[in-house]
């Protein structure tokens, strides 16, 4: 089993080294400060609940550790806030990107390279544990769990997003309306067709259509289909977890509190579109993609 977990953290560490989180949403050159400020703009526009859900102001004066902090897009709202920033992340593109996010903002903060199972820091190190939509890439998501346990002070608090299998977006895009699209896949006219349906870029469609073709047997069995229909075709691992299912991974904090937010109108078709803000809200709070766990130590 730990063989079988070391390489396929290695496959996990490959792809996102090759594709950093958010470096496909700016259309300008990786690491200058025109990229970031069009990361951040995606980001808090399509996902307008992180900072809300987040609080970043809150951690003022907090040490804070960051596991998985792709680009710093969420670390810079931390030191910005006036936290004591510890960004780590499993690939050193992320790391140097988040690096260079830093430096042009003149923010202080220390960003290096971790796998979030074995972290490389001292028991009760750190007030605030913080990861957004990260553990659930990673081959033992308990271990990574109990080590944001391990590194937190008595009384710290985790804030961890996870997917969240009882979602719209799990229950019907993913296993039927993307599963029933896949049949679409296979002719080029099919491609385009997902395209203007959808809204995903052929690019991808046509990463999609190549598996089909290829490892069919292995794309539609219903893991490799949810990791390949999550974070992009190529990605080799995703999971998601019921609101159950996130309490017993916290089962070692004294308090635990879960939330979803989320609905990605995109997903939703016709409706999507015109959905305003206030349902979105209350459909998210019970469907949305993003399970939102706050557990005290």
């Amino acid at each position: 089993m730990a063989d079988t977990n070391t390489n396929l953290k290695e496959r996990v560490r490959a792809f996102w080294q090759a594709n950093p989180c958010g470096v496909k949403f700016a259309e300008a050159a990786p690491g200058t400060r025109h990229f970031f400020e069009l990361v951040e703009a995606h980001r808090y526009t399509k996902e307008w609940h992180i900072p809300i859900a987040a609080d970043f102001a809150s951690a003022r004066g907090l040490k804070v550790l960051e596991i998985g902090c792709g680009l710093g897009t969420d670390g810079a709202q931390f030191a910005e806030a006036g936290a004591d920033y510890t960004g780590v992340d499993l690939t050193d593109a992320a790391v140097a990107l988040a690096r260079r996010r830093f430096e042009l903002s003149d923010l202080p903060g220390k960003l290096q390279t971790a796998d979030a199972e074995n972290l490389d820091f001292a028991d009760e190190s750190f007030d605030l544990v913080y990861s957004h939509g990260v553990l659930h890439h990673t081959p033992d998501t308990q271990k990574a769990i109990d080590e944001v346990h391990r590194v937190l002070r008595p009384g710290g608090r985790a804030v961890v997003m996870l997917y969240h299998r009882d979602s719209y977006n799990y229950r019907v895009n993913i296993s039927i309306l993307r599963r029933a699209g896949a049949r679409l896949l296979n002719s080029e006219t099919g491609v385009k067709l997902v395209h203007r349906m959808t809204g995903e870029p052929v690019d991808s469609l046509r990463q999609h259509a190549k598996l089909l073709k290829t490892e069919k047997q292995s794309y539609l069995s219903p893991e490799e289909f949810l990791s390949q229909n999550t974070d992009g075709a190529g990605n080799p691992l995703a999971r998601v977890f019921s609101r159950d299912e996130a309490r017993e991974l916290f089962k070692n904090f004294s308090e635990v509190t879960v939330k979803t937010y989320f609905l990605n109108k995109r997903w939703l078709p016709l409706i999507g579109s015109v959905l305003p803000r206030s349902l979105e809200s209350r459909l998210a709070s019970r469907w949305g993609w993003h399970l939102w766990i706050y557990a005290t130590k």
